[in-house]
């Protein structure tokens, strides 16, 4: 039986992608370098830094700047962003995902965050879901952010078990070679030509069960 289930925050349990592309078009527009939705699909579940890195360098500014200057960008777009997600609300919890939560936690499966926003914690908070969640992988303590599979490996660590008795769900390609690289059973929500090379693909987080995730995990390990 499968004994912990990882999670993708932003696209999985609720969707903060829109405050994400505001902030950083926000912080965009005062550096002179334009950012449409199109190049915005290229920082979904990656890190502060390396999106403001792939910022730089789509607009030709990727030596600009020093590393204290980054620093405060980044802190201008993160206050920006948590000004926006403080109006959240549990009605913000995407479809299935409290459902799902609540069975996984009366089987008895840990339930962990693997996150590469530092603003999970408060986020899970905003939406009255902290309880449920027997612990969150820090993004800051590992070495390498998605698509690597530093965050899941913690994230299994968090949960006490090994990471072949754990799923991870995600809704972007760099999180799914991150589940996949770390040997975790993954469950991809979206579409099948984005996250082909999960396990299992469903187009919508209503599809995420806990009966799936069991099924999915049974698929490769029994």
């Amino acid at each position: 039986m499968v004994k912990a289930v990882l999670f993708d925050l932003d696209g999985v349990i609720t969707d903060t992608a829109e405050y994400h592309y505001q902030a950083w078009k926000a912080l965009g527009n005062r550096l002179g370098i334009e950012i449409d939705r199109e190049f915005n699909e290229q920082l979904k579940g990656v890190s502060r830094k390396d999106s403001l890195e792939r910022i730089l360098a789509h607009g030709g500014k990727e030596n600009d700047y020093s590393e204290e200057e980054k620093q405060e960008l980044m802190k201008s777009k993160n206050d920006e962003y948590l000004e926006m997600i403080q109006k959240m609300t549990p009605e913000q919890i995407l479809p299935g995902i409290q459902t799902l939560l609540d069975t996984l936690k009366k089987r008895g499966i840990k339930i962990v965050l693997a996150s590469a926003s530092q603003n999970g914690p408060m986020i899970l908070e905003r939406l009255h879901l902290t309880s449920l969640f027997d612990g969150i992988a820090d993004p800051t303590k590992v070495a390498h952010g998605k698509p690597a599979p530093d965050i899941y490996l913690e994230a299994a660590r968090v949960a006490g078990v090994h990471p072949s008795d754990c799923v991870g769900v995600e809704d972007a390609a760099s999180g799914v070679e991150a589940i996949n690289s770390a040997h975790i059973v993954s469950i991809g929500v979206g579409k099948e030509k984005d996250l082909g090379a999960a396990n299992v693909v469903v187009p919508t987080t209503e599809q995420v069960t806990a009966d799936l995730v069991q099924e999915a995990w049974e698929k490769f390990y029994v």
